[in-house]
């Protein structure tokens, strides 16, 4: 009966209830979408890649490697020797190594330089390996495998031309369009950075650049049929993937790379790499989470205000429930169930504006990150952040219920005209 009443109070004013419920389901949305979308990226960003034991690039802080080798964001600040990438993958300690080269792209879509290891040795999620959707692994020296991500944004299907460009992004201002590749495979999609990056070969990378310095093509590209005869055989690369024999040996391999006299590299490991990475990161997600339990408060601030407001104006209405037979305490339920409804609707619409974000953001975040944001049913900790959320909504209420209630009380005291 408190129930019904409550909610009939709630549609009289319609209004002002669908502003607060408005109000409360955006702020839990912002809340839970949060949350989620730090752990679909964190288990998206850990799950790139599997089974590496270091990563080698130029000297630098272990993030930017780990960022643009494994991540392809941002730039090397420099190369390595492909001497020193032969010297240390002969180690007899290396199971096996995947070189990259990084540094052209097309339609803002990185170009990955590798070799016919990455095909073999590569791995994202639980062991997982890459595979084909269509077409083969490439073979030639103008073969293009591509991502999934590519393809469908692009629209690009097999033996589909195309031409890479130097540099990345708003750098890209040359063209190699004197040597186009062909697409030759498309790849099954991956949730990872792999679905938005074109795959050539390390020769590919090496033949569309000779004949330039500094950046800038001469006439020696002019001519297909002499670079094909040149020595292809790459100089330098950005980064090289490892696999040890052992994890025994890794903190030794790692120490010996980075005191290497010839060259100065850096052997990083992934995982204390994403480590630093998720302290960093954990510094805005906290201040996000504070940003959003300080909307949520103020949206059940504004749902006391709300009742606090129209407490005058309800005096009348309690008058009636008074005058048949209703008590200080009903009054006191009703005014609390009805904010607790307030807030309960309020919280389940904002599970679906949660849902409807997410799947906004979704291939944003795929298409500028590389990263899968999977939909999942809420877990325990949304239905803690809930409860906690639905416990402060009614513990709030109690103050406009107990006004209502000493109104109620005093009114009733009142000596009749």
């Amino acid at each position: 009966m408190l129930l019904k009443l409550a909610w009939l109070s709630i549609l009289n004013r319609r209004g002002t209830a669908f502003l607060t419920i408005f109000s409360i389901a955006i702020s839990v949305a912002l809340l839970l979408g949060i949350e989620q979308l730090r752990e679909s990226m964190r288990n998206s960003f850990l799950q790139t890649v599997s089974g590496i034991d270091l990563v080698v690039g130029a000297r630098g802080d272990a993030i930017p490697i780990l960022l643009y080798s494994v991540f392809r964001l941002g730039e090397a600040t420099n190369n390595l020797r492909w001497q020193s990438y032969l010297e240390w993958t002969g180690d007899e300690r290396v199971e096996w190594a995947i070189p990259i080269s990084l540094g052209d792209s097309h339609k803002g879509y990185r170009v990955l330089g590798t070799t016919t290891d990455y095909w073999k040795h590569y791995k994202y999620g639980h062991n997982r390996k890459i595979e084909l959707e269509a077409g083969k692994f490439f073979d030639g020296l103008y073969d293009a495998v591509i991502g999934s991500v590519v393809a469908e944004k692009l629209e690009y299907q097999l033996n589909q031309q195309i031409v890479i460009a130097h540099g990345a992004g708003s750098a890209a201002l040359f063209k190699h369009d004197d040597q186009p590749f062909q697409v030759v495979g498309i790849l099954k999609p991956t949730g990872t950075p792999v679905d938005q990056t074109i795959h050539v070969s390390l020769e590919a990378i090496e033949a569309i650049h000779i004949g330039w310095e500094d950046g800038f093509p001469s006439t020696e590209t002019d001519n297909p049929e002499k670079i094909k005869l040149s020595d292809l055989q790459p100089k330098s690369i950005t980064a090289f993937l490892v696999r040890l024999t052992s994890k025994m040996h890794t903190f030794r391999l790692q120490g010996e790379i980075n005191a290497y006299e010839k060259e100065p590299l850096s052997a990083i490991l992934p995982g204390v790499a994403m480590q630093k990475l998720w302290q960093i990161m954990g510094i805005f997600e906290k201040s996000l989470m504070a940003v959003s339990a300080i909307v949520i408060l103020s949206s059940l601030t504004s749902l006391i205000s709300l009742l606090l407001a129209t407490m005058n104006e309800r005096r009348r209405e309690m008058a009636i429930l008074r005058s048949v037979g209703a008590g200080p305490l009903t009054v006191f339920y009703l005014l609390w169930i009805e904010a607790t409804v307030l807030c309960f609707v309020g919280v389940c619409l904002g599970f679906v504006f949660q849902y409807i974000g997410l799947i906004a953001v979704s291939p944003i975040v795929q298409d500028q990150l590389g990263l899968q944001i999977l939909l999942e049913w809420p877990g325990t900790k949304e239905f803690v952040f809930v409860l906690l959320i639905m416990t402060c909504g009614m513990l709030m209420s109690f103050f406009p219920a107990w006004r209502a209630y000493m109104i109620s009380l005093h009114d009733g005291l009142l000596p009749k005209a």
